[in-house]
């Protein structure tokens, strides 16, 4: 095993930068920097996933993670963001990021946007344009939002595309076989890939454990393992469950695969899909 790489991590800190989400929840609302995350034996690192500060402030996120990577390598990059649905603002980001190794791709959370804004044209240009530039689009959505994901993996052939926390099911609930259902039909088109992360805080209080692990086994057989990428959510998932907590569901899920499985969840596919040091990465200048 090359070691843990977690994809799926934020930082932040209110002192520095404005994170207006955070005035909704309280139990966030505090620093969560680097020097406070859970580091432990067989981490090969992780990667920094954009955490909802100002738009205004995105440059300032990745320069501020990029000074945390100088004094902690473990930090291998970020996903950082952009307003996809501006094409402009995309070409700017990719004139100045594009061949930045720290910058591993981009997200622009579009969970709570209303029906149909990943059909928009200036959205499906912004996508269309990460591709061309080689940049992995992270997709946060809910699960009411996948078939529309689906229209978008398809009108966007050449953009590799990460589901975020599985689509936010919530497993056992409301709308869990029409998530699965979905999630078939959107699995279906080899660009996308699914992070296994985040499902502890979307899962109602008391269900059983089984049926949280029964729901990664589903992420996992559809997709298969070589299309899915480990991911904590730390800290959003504090809220829920703790590190080692979450890293044994997901390591629950994959018992009846192979060790192999278990490599490419839990190391290669981040790397490949982020392309950190060591597989097939960009290097970094002298």
């Amino acid at each position: 095993m090359n070691g843990l790489l977690d994809a799926h991590v934020h930082f932040w800190d209110p002192r520095r930068l404005r994170y207006p989400w955070l005035d909704d929840v309280p139990e966030l609302d505090r620093p969560f920097t680097p020097g406070q995350f859970p580091e432990g034996p067989g981490r090969a690192g992780v990667i920094v996933v954009e955490a909802g500060r100002a738009a205004a402030d995105s440059a300032a996120e990745i320069a501020w993670m990029r000074q945390e990577a100088r004094r902690r390598p473990w930090i291998r990059g970020i996903v950082a963001h952009v307003d996809v649905e501006d094409p402009a603002a995309v070409g700017r980001f990719v004139a100045g990021h594009g061949g930045d190794p720290f910058v591993a791709g981009v997200r622009r959370n579009v969970q709570d946007e209303a029906p149909g804004f990943l059909g928009e044209s200036g959205f499906r240009a912004g996508v269309r344009l990460l591709g061309e530039a080689g940049l992995p689009f992270d997709a946060c959505v809910r699960a009411r939002q996948l078939p529309e994901l689906t229209e978008l993996a398809a009108a966007c052939p050449g953009t590799t595309i990460v589901l975020d926390h599985l689509g936010k099911p919530s497993p056992g609930g409301p709308g869990y076989d029409r998530w699965r259902r979905d999630l078939r039909r959107l699995a279906r088109h080899g660009t996308v890939l699914c992070k296994l992360s985040g499902l502890a805080t979307e899962t109602t209080a008391g269900t059983a454990r089984p049926v949280v692990v029964d729901a990664v086994r589903e992420a996992l057989d559809t997709f298969g393992p070589e299309r899915c990428l480990y991911g904590s959510d730390w800290p959003v998932m504090t809220l829920a469950t703790d590190y080692e907590a979450w890293l044994d569901v997901v390591r629950d899920a994959l018992a009846t695969h192979p060790a192999t499985a278990a490599e490419a969840v839990f190391h290669h596919n981040a790397a490949r899909t982020y392309r950190t040091p060591g597989r097939g990465a960009r290097k970094d200048p002298e």
